[in-house]
This record gives C-alpha cells, sequence and structure tokens, in this order.
C-alpha cells in the first residue's frame, strides 16, 4: 500500500465531509451564514483561519523556492509581510468589525464603504466588485499552479490538465456545500497543519541530519535553462539580507501594504463574534505568521545546503518542500506533509471564491439586476458564480508557464491590486471622521489604476519597485486630497463614525 498516496486521500476525504456537514444540518440559511458565517466566529477561529486564507501555498512553495534559489535577500517579502500582519490587525481588525456592523450591518467590503458614507450612489460597490472579480480569479489561479505541482508529484502519470482539474473540483465541492463558517473552521485545522509541516522540516533537518549540511552550496552558482523558452537562469544565493537592493527592500516592505486592503482578509475581521475577541485573535495570528515565516526561510536555507544542485539545475525550486518532505518523513507522514500544500491552497482559494462571490450577489447582482431577489436565488447565484469563477480561474492557471516563478507573479499581481486599490480607503474610513465617499472613490479607483498601469507599462520591471507601492501611495493622496477638498460627510455618515468609535462599542 502507498501510505503517502493513502494518506494524502484520507485528508481530502475528510475535508469534503466537514463541507457536506455545515451543507445537510442547515448552516447557510441566508446570505450572511453562507458569506460571512452570521458573524459567530470565535478567537481561534478568526486569527487562523485570516492566516491560512492569506498566505496559501506562496509560503510553502513560492517564498522558500525564491530563497533557495536567490538568497536571503528575498527575506524582505518575509519581513513586509510580517510587519503588515501586525499592523493590520492592531489598527483595523476591531475597528473594522464595530463600523461593518455599525454601517447596516455590512457583509461585504464594497457594501461597508458604501455604507460607511450612508449614500444612495452605487458606483463604488459596482467598481469594487469588478476589482474583485478581476484580481480574484488571477488569485485562485496561482492557487490552482500550486495544487497542480503536488498532484503531478503524487501522481506522475496523471497529466498536468487533468491534476490541475481534479484539484479544481475539490475546491468548488468544498466551497460550494460548505460556505463561510466550513472555510473558516477547516481553514483553523488548515492553518495549525500549515504551521505544524513548516516547523517540522527544519526541526528534524537541523537536530537529526546536520550532517548533510553543506555551507559550499551556498557559494555555488547554479544554472538551468527553461526547456519553452531557452532562456537561461542564474541562481546565486547571494549576500546576506542587507546586502539587497534598495528596490528589494522598498518592493519586499510594500508587501506588508497589501493586507490593508485584502478582502478575503478583512471579511474576518467583520465575522468575529464579538470585537473583544480581537487581542486575543490578533496575538494568536501574529505569532502563526513570524513562526511559519521563519521556517520557510529555514526550509529554503536547509534546501540548498542539501539538495539545491538536484533542484536549482531542473528549475525546481518550488518543489523544496516536497523534496525534503520525501527525503526526511516516512510516506504516511509525508503524506499529510504535503496535503499542508493543498491545505494551503484550498484556504486560500475558498475564501476568494466566496468574497468574489458574495461581492458579486450583493454589490452587483441584488443592487443592479434582481433588486427583489430572495435569500434562496442570492444563494443559488453565489454558488453558481464559485463554478463560473473556477473555470475562469483554471484558464487563466493554463495559460501562464510553468516554474517557481508563475506562482509568486500571479499571487504579487492580484495582492498588489487589491492593496493599492482599498488599503488607504480602507484606513481613511476606520480612523478620519473627515473622510467622504468622493474620496472613497478616488482612492480605490486611482490606486487601481496606477498599480495596474505601472504593471503593463512595463516600470515593475524597468524600475524594480513594485507596483504595489507608487499605487498605495497615489491611492492615499487621492483619497485625502478628494474628501480634503469636497463637501464633509453627511451627517448619518459622522454618526456611523461616532457609533463605531465609543468606547464601549462591542
Amino acid at each position: 500500500m502507498n501510505w503517502e498516496i493513502t494518506t494524502f486521500i484520507a485528508y481530502f476525504v475528510i475535508l469534503l465531509g466537514v463541507a457536506l456537514v455545515f451543507y445537510f444540518n442547515g448552516t447557510n440559511k441566508n446570505s450572511e451564514d453562507f458569506f460571512l458565517g452570521g458573524r459567530s466566529m470565535g478567537p481561534w477561529v478568526t486569527a487562523l483561519s485570516a492566516q491560512a486564507s492569506d498566505m496559501s501555498a506562496w509560503l510553502l512553495m513560492g517564498l522558500p523556492g525564491s530563497i533557495l534559489a536567490f538568497g536571503f535577500g528575498q527575506m524582505w517579502i518575509g519581513i513586509g509581510l510580517a510587519i503588515g500582519t501586525a499592523a493590520n490587525w492592531i489598527l483595523c481588525a476591531k475597528r473594522l468589525r464595530t463600523f461593518s456592523k455599525a454601517a447596516n450591518d455590512s457583509i461585504t467590503l464594497p457594501q461597508y464603504l458604501t455604507n460607511r458614507f450612508a449614500v444612495d450612489s452605487r458606483a463604488l460597490q459596482l467598481v469594487c466588485a469588478l476589482i474583485f472579480l478581476f484580481a480574484y480569479t488571477i488569485y485562485v489561479a496561482s492557487a490552482l499552479v500550486a495544487g497542480t505541482s503536488v498532484f503531478t508529484t503524487l501522481f506522475p502519470d496523471i497529466s498536468p490538465k487533468i491534476a490541475m482539474f481534479a484539484f479544481l473540483l475539490i475546491i468548488v465541492a468544498y466551497t460550494f456545500f460548505g460556505g463561510f463558517a466550513a472555510v473558516c473552521w477547516t481553514d483553523f485545522f488548515q492553518g495549525l497543519l500549515m504551521m505544524a509541516a513548516l516547523m517540522l522540516v527544519p526541526i528534524v533537518v537541523y537536530f537529526g541530519h546536520s550532517e548533510l549540511l553543506d555551507p559550499t552550496a551556498l557559494e555555488t552558482v547554479y544554472e538551468y535553462t527553461d526547456a519553452a523558452t531557452g532562456a537561461v537562469t542564474q541562481c546565486a544565493f547571494g549576500g546576506g539580507i542587507f546586502n539587497a537592493s534598495w528596490q528589494d527592500i522598498v518592493s519586499g516592505l510594500g508587501w506588508g501594504l497589501g493586507y490593508f486592503g485584502m478582502p478575503h482578509i478583512l471579511v474576518r475581521f467583520m465575522s468575529i463574534e464579538k470585537p473583544s475577541m480581537i487581542k486575543k485573535s490578533s496575538i494568536v495570528a501574529i505569532i502563526w505568521v513570524v513562526i511559519s515565516l521563519f521556517s520557510a526561510v529555514m526550509i529554503a536555507y536547509f534546501g540548498r545546503m542539501i539538495m539545491g544542485e538536484e533542484l536549482l539545475t531542473h528549475g525546481n525550486q518550488k518543489l523544496v518542500f516536497i523534496a525534503m518532505s520525501r527525503k526526511f518523513f516516512p510516506a504516511g507522514i509525508c503524506g499529510l506533509l504535503l496535503a499542508a500544500i493543498i491545505a494551503a491552497s484550498i484556504s486560500t482559494a475558498d475564501s476568494q471564491l466566496l468574497v468574489a462571490s458574495s461581492s458579486f450577489t450583493a454589490d452587483l447582482y441584488k443592487p443592479f439586476f434582481r433588486k427583489g431577489a430572495s435569500e434562496k436565488e442570492t444563494l443559488l447565484v453565489g454558488r453558481v458564480l464559485v463554478l463560473v469563477l473556477s473555470l475562469i480561474a483554471f484558464a487563466i492557471a493554463n495559460s501562464k508557464g510553468s516554474g517557481a516563478q508563475a506562482i509568486m507573479d500571479m499571487v504579487e499581481n492580484a495582492w498588489g491590486a487589491f492593496g493599492a486599490s482599498f488599503g488607504p480607503t480602507i484606513l481613511l474610513s476606520l480612523f478620519w471622521k473627515r473622510f467622504n465617499y468622493k474620496g472613497a472613490v478616488a482612492g480605490v479607483v486611482s490606486g487601481f489604476v496606477v498599480d495596474l498601469g505601472w504593471l503593463l507599462s512595463g516600470l515593475t520591471a524597468s524600475t524594480g519597485v513594485y507596483e504595489i507601492v507608487p499605487g498605495f501611495i497615489v491611492s492615499f493622496l487621492a483619497a485625502y486630497l478628494v474628501a480634503r477638498f469636497t463637501e464633509a460627510p453627511n451627517a448619518e455618515a459622522v454618526a456611523i463614525f461616532e457609533e463605531a468609535t465609543k468606547p464601549d462599542a462591542d
């Protein structure tokens, strides 16, 4: 019996079983239940589901693969993410929970931004929903790429397209039936699995196989040739973390700005049962992300010394976690470790599909097409959209190039679009009473346009500066200046701000 495959398959049977339990016990009675879990999530579930949905397979494949190939200079991304995680929980979490409740029990981010300013216009909801649909299909595609790598490793006789489609079916079935509550609860356990898997590999290597560590591999420059393009890539580990260029440092730290505008993370703040639970959640989340990021770095560091030549000469740096797991663990445990990668992919993809689906139904379908749609109809449309977005993501994933950088590229593009578009507007809506609807529209639109324009014009490549940085700056300035020099918010919007910022708001 192949215990690696058996353990792997058993994990997903259990996962789908959880989704079916939530479906058949009537948990998803209305759209708030399906998309926000009825605002009943506890502090531990909120914290770990937020972080699991945040990191995705990028944490187990993209980041260690990038560090394995190019050195500690890539760590600035991890540092930026750690700082951004902490800042988001400290600055935004509690306020967004109280503000979304005060703003007419908003269940989506676009809905919150509209209700927050007490206006009749639906322009911002429309713009936000379109950005969601654009960015999330790209984001889900990255999860499909990562999941396919694991499937083809375990089942080498299956073609990548069939493997990707099988993975897609798992995500769709799980999200379609389970809804937000099932997603959060399984993401809680998947977050624990991800952290345990990341910690276990470097611990076992350091304490049980330190004789295999070869420091000279850090000095070796490996090369591989892309079979499709013929391009040759040199993989030099480089110097220490402070030898990175200013562009790498700025861009790496810029990743942290994305958290303030990341809908599938922010929606966790809106779903927690009580704002008073945020403090415990924030401690759990920050500890989780620091441990997980550090472990990913150590996997790359040890992997370079043990398997650098084996992986880098074939352009397989993204498989370092898989290769290390197979080398040092028995088949049964290895199957569970490999399931951690799929868990990471699913925990992100399911959240993103739900947020995109909720935005479409609440921010496009009901306001613009079917104002009188019943709860049953809304739930059906939401589930159908999960299917549609999944198929679009499947097409995008198949159009991208292979190799370690494919995962990083897709995540980077979507992350930048969200952070630049929504981050400054969310922050100003939570902390500035004078902020108004026109400022919010200006912030969202300008951030998205600058971010996308910077990327498509080639400035990201030519300057070495990640597009989220100029996008975030322009978005913040546009939002502030437009709000500052247009009419003040109406009395109802001011009342929402005051209600949400009361000391006893809970």
